[in-house]
């Protein structure tokens, strides 16, 4: 953790991003929204299942340390979601190719099916609550959110290590 004061306040436009953020968290993330986006999908999968099956579609096949590291949770909740993934059919582990004693994560045919259902399902819903941003508008905003992502991340791997020293 930084040993380093936090500042006295932030900026406006800080404050203003970190409203819209709570805001867009809280939504996008109760229960009843995810229970529609899952009864849409047809997948019945908790939210930390989702998550960890997207993240595991959007990259090869990641060690569970790896997944852990990118969704920013304990490496015990990765395994433990895996668990359920692979009992439900939607996740396997295969041999990693560096380390024979090691494993990664790879999605099954009915993974990929359960992904591509629960995206459908999602890019409906903000298809329709974005109709009327320019395309320009769009793919700024996108920018700007994965770029915010990685700060995000980078900040909390920097956070977990000694300070830097000028």
């Amino acid at each position: 953790m930084s040993t380093e004061p936090l500042p006295a306040s932030a900026s406006p436009e800080v404050i203003e991003i970190e409203r819209a953020l709570t805001r867009i968290t809280y939504l996008s993330t109760r229960a009843r929204q995810h229970d529609r986006l899952m009864a849409v999908a047809g997948v019945p999968l908790d939210r930390a299942a989702v998550a960890l099956l997207r993240q595991v579609a959007d990259s090869d096949p990641l060690r569970p340390g790896e997944l852990a590291q990118r969704l920013g949770v304990e490496a015990s909740h990765v395994t433990r979601t895996v668990q359920q993934l692979q009992k439900s059919g939607y996740v396997t582990r295969v041999p990693d190719p560096q380390d024979g004693r090691a494993q990664r994560i790879q999605l099954t045919e009915d993974g990929e099916r359960a992904v591509g259902r629960i995206r459908a399902a999602s890019q409906r819903g903000m298809q329709l609550a974005l109709q009327e941003w320019t395309p320009q508008e769009l793919e700024q905003l996108a920018g700007l959110f994965h770029r915010m992502v990685d700060d995000f991340l980078k900040y909390s791997v920097e956070e977990d290590t000694e300070p830097a020293t000028a």
